[in-house]
C-alpha cells in the first residue's frame, strides 16, 4: 500500500493531469538551463564553474544545491523555448546549514524576454523549506512564459536544491495575474539588473503594477532612482520612479510621469504618512498627497512594504497653480508662479537661497533647468516680502489648518521642511502640502512622550529651520486674530472627522489592509525588537505598535482640545435645525457677524442665533 501511494505521489507531482479550461495536457517542463554564471565552491569560499552548478538545482538529487558566489539578486531558471502557462511549482532548499531558511522570500518570475525585464511573479515563498523534501504550489497566473526563474532572496546566495515547475503550452492572456498579497504590486526590472544607487543617475527600468483583485496590469518603460535624504542611508532604500510617459496609476488622481516609493523604515506601523494624509484632507487642505501601500519587486527579489505616492510637483491634481500672465509680461518682470520648500537641506540642491529672515529655501517650480535669473529674483523678493508681512501676504487658512496636522499627528519635522506655493497673479503665498510623517505620532526619541509637554511640539524640541520658529510664534502664539481662527478651524474639523471614533477606526481598516504585507516586510527586515532611526520604544510586535499609535491619538486629541480650551462636544451638530421662515442672525465661530444667509456661505461651522436660541450649524 505505501508503494501504491507514493507511486500516486509521484504522478500527481509530475502533473500529467488535463486541465478543465484548456483540454491541455500539464507536464513537468523542461528546456535550457539559464542563471546566474558565478558559483561558490563552500570548500574553499572561492568563485567556481565547476561546483554547485546551475544544473544541480535541476538534476533530481536532493544531496546537490545551486549556490552562487554573489550574495544577492542570483537566480537561475529555464528557457522553454516556447511560452507554457505554468501551473504548479516545486522546489527543495539546499542540503546544508541553515538551507531550510535560505528559500524564505525566494520569488519565482515568467517572463518571455531573455533578460527578464518584462517578468512578472508567480509566487513568493512564505515558509521555511524542509531539508531534501520537495514542497509544491499551484500558480494562479493566466498568461504563458517562455522563460521561467527561481530569484534568490537578499543576501543568500540562491541555496536551492531543487526546482521542478509544471504546465501546458500556451500564450494565455492577463487576465489572472498574482500578487504578493492582498495589496498591489510594483515590480520593476532594470536594465543589465543595474541596481539603483544614488539620487542623480537614472537607471533605465520597465515598471510593472498589478493590482484590481489580480486582473489590472500596467507596463511601461521610465527610469528608476533612489531619493530621499536620511531615508536614503537605511538598508530599504527609497525610491523615485518616472515613466517615459504620463500615467494615472491604481487610483491616484494625477496623471504624471513622476511617482516614489517611500520605504516607511523607521515606521514600524507602515501607516504613519497614510494617517497623516488621512488629517490632511480631514482638515480640507486644498490638496493632499496621494498614497497607497504597495509591496516592492526590484529585479524580482522582494524589497518589502511600500508607500506608492504622488512626486510633489506643479501638476493637475497635484499642486495646482493659476498661472495666466501673457509670457512677454512675465520675461519683463520675472513674475511667475511658484513651489518653493522651507528646507534644513536646501545647500545641497541645485537650486534655492536663504531668505532675508535666515531661513532656508529651496525652489521646486520653475525648476532648476528653465528658472531665469528674473524668476529666481522675483521668488526670493516674495518670500522675504511674505516673511516680514505674513498678515497681508501669508494665506492664514492654510498655514494654521497644515500646524494643525502637524501638531495633532506630533510630526517633530514639520517645521524642518515646509512647501509652500503662490499663484502668479495672487500675492499670497500657501502653505502645503504636507509631507514626511515617518517620526509623527510618538515616533522619535526626541521629542517622545508628546502629549507629555506642556507647549506645542514645535516649541518643544521639534526640529526648526532657519528663523521658522520665531515665524511660527508670531502667528501662532502672539496672534489673537490668528489664534481665534485656529480655534474655528479645530472646531470645525472636530464636529466632523477629527475625532476619536473616526480616527481610530480609520487606523484599524489600516491595520487590516495592511496585516498580510507587515508579515512579508518584517521577515525581510527583522527589526521588530530594534531600535531603528528615532524609534523611541521597542513595543515587540506589529499589533503593540498600531496600538501605541491608537493611544497617542486618543491622548493628542484631549491635550489639544486643553490647549485651545475647546470643550468637544460630538453630535451637537447633527441635531440642529433652522427654521428658514423665521429671522436668524449667522456669526463665526469667534463671534464675528456673517453677512448674508446660510446657503451663499463657504462650507464651514456657523452659530445661528434664532430668538433665544443658539445653536451650531455646519455647513459642507
Amino acid at each position: 500500500m505505501k508503494r501504491i501511494v507514493a507511486i500516486i505521489s509521484i504522478l500527481l507531482c509530475t502533473c500529467y493531469a488535463a486541465t478543465a479550461q484548456t483540454g491541455a495536457v500539464d507536464q513537468k517542463l523542461k528546456g535550457t538551463i539559464i542563471g546566474t554564471a558565478k558559483f561558490i565552491d563552500y570548500a574553499t569560499n572561492q568563485a567556481s564553474t565547476t561546483v554547485n552548478t546551475r544544473e544541480c538545482a535541476f538534476d533530481g538529487n536532493l544531496n546537490t544545491y545551486f549556490a552562487t558566489y554573489d550574495r544577492s539578486y542570483t537566480w537561475v531558471g529555464l528557457d522553454l523555448g516556447q511560452p507554457y502557462i505554468v501551473t504548479r511549482i516545486g522546489w527543495a532548499p539546499a542540503s546544508r546549514s541553515r538551507g531550510a531558511e535560505r528559500v524564505l522570500l525566494g520569488v519565482f518570475e515568467g517572463a518571455n524576454s531573455p533578460d527578464f525585464m518584462d517578468a512578472l511573479p508567480l509566487h513568493i515563498i512564505t515558509e521555511p523549506g524542509e531539508a531534501k523534501k520537495m514542497s509544491y504550489v499551484d500558480v494562479k497566473c493566466s498568461k504563458g512564459f517562455r522563460y521561467v526563474r527561481y530569484v534568490s532572496p537578499a543576501d543568500m546566495r540562491c541555496n536551492v536544491g531543487e526546482l521542478e515547475f509544471y504546465g501546458h503550452v500556451g500564450v494565455g492572456d492577463s487576465s489572472q495575474l498574482y500578487r504578493l498579497t492582498n495589496l498591489p504590486v510594483v515590480s520593476i526590472h532594470t536594465e543589465n539588473n543595474v541596481e539603483p544607487y544614488d539620487k542623480e543617475h537614472n537607471i533605465n527600468a520597465l515598471i510593472t503594477i498589478i493590482s484590481d483583485k489580480d486582473k489590472k496590469l500596467r507596463t511601461d518603460t521610465g527610469v528608476v532612482r533612489l531619493r530621499g535624504n536620511a531615508s536614503l542611508s537605511f538598508p530599504k532604500k527609497p525610491y523615485r520612479i518616472k515613466f517615459n510617459k504620463k500615467h494615472r496609476v491604481l487610483d491616484a488622481p494625477a496623471k504624471a510621469k513622476k511617482w516614489t516609493l517611500i520605504n516607511n523604515y523607521g515606521d514600524k506601523t507602515l501607516m504613519r504618512n497614510l494617517l497623516a494624509f488621512k488629517l490632511s484632507r480631514s482638515f480640507d487642505m486644498p490638496y493632499t498627497p496621494y498614497a497607497q501601500a504597495v509591496d516592492v519587486l526590484l529585479n524580482g527579489e522582494y524589497k518589502g512594504n511600500y508607500q506608492l505616492s504622488d512626486h510633489i510637483d506643479v501638476k493637475k491634481n497635484r499642486v495646482e497653480l493659476v498661472d495666466t500672465l501673457a509670457e512677454e509680461h512675465e520675461e519683463q518682470s520675472g513674475a511667475t508662479a511658484f513651489l518653493v520648500e522651507v528646507d534644513a537641506r536646501a545647500q545641497t540642491e541645485p537650486s534655492w537661497f536663504q531668505s532675508a529672515g535666515g531661513t532656508p529655501v529651496t525652489i521646486h517650480y520653475p525648476d532648476e533647468d528653465t528658472i531665469t535669473t528674473e524668476q529666481y529674483a522675483f521668488i526670493k523678493s516674495q518670500f522675504n516680502r511674505m516673511e516680514t508681512q505674513w498678515q497681508q501676504y501669508l494665506d492664514l487658512n492654510t498655514f494654521l489648518r497644515h500646524f494643525l496636522v502637524g501638531e495633532l499627528s506630533g510630526n517633530t519635522d514639520t517645521y524642518w521642511s515646509v512647501y509652500m506655493y503662490k499663484h502668479r497673479e495672487n500675492d499670497t503665498i500657501f502653505t502645503g502640502p504636507v509631507w514626511d510623517f515617518d517620526l509623527a505620532f510618538d515616533n522619535d526619541t526626541r521629542t517622545y512622550p508628546v502629549n507629555s509637554k506642556r507647549d506645542w511640539i514645535y516649541r518643544s524640541g521639534g526640529s526648526t529651520t532657519g528663523n521658522m520658529k520665531a515665524f511660527v510664534n508670531k502667528i501662532c502664539v502672539s496672534n489673537a486674530a490668528a489664534k481665534a481662527k485656529m480655534l474655528e478651524i479645530w472646531d470645525e474639523a472636530r464636529q466632523r472627522d477629527i475625532n476619536e471614533e473616526h480616527l481610530l477606526a480609520y487606523v484599524d481598516s489600516l491595520e487590516e489592509s495592511l496585516q498580510q504585507s507587515q508579515e512579508l516586510n518584517f521577515m525581510r527586515w527583522p527589526i521588530m525588537n530594534e531600535l531603528v532611526h528615532q524609534n523611541p520604544v521597542i513595543w515587540g510586535s506589529y499589533e503593540a505598535e498600531v496600538q501605541n499609535v491608537r493611544r497617542y491619538i486618543s491622548e493628542r486629541l484631549l491635550w489639544i482640545d486643553k490647549k485651545l480650551g475647546y470643550t468637544y462636544t460630538p453630535n451637537g451638530i447633527d441635531e440642529t435645525h433652522v427654521d428658514f421662515t423665521k429671522a436668524y442672525r449667522i456669526y463665526n465661530l469667534s463671534g464675528q457677524p456673517c453677512p448674508g444667509d446660510l446657503k451663499n456661505l463657504p462650507k464651514g461651522i456657523y452659530l445661528v442665533r434664532q430668538g433665544r436660541a443658539v445653536q451650531k450649524v455646519l455647513i459642507n
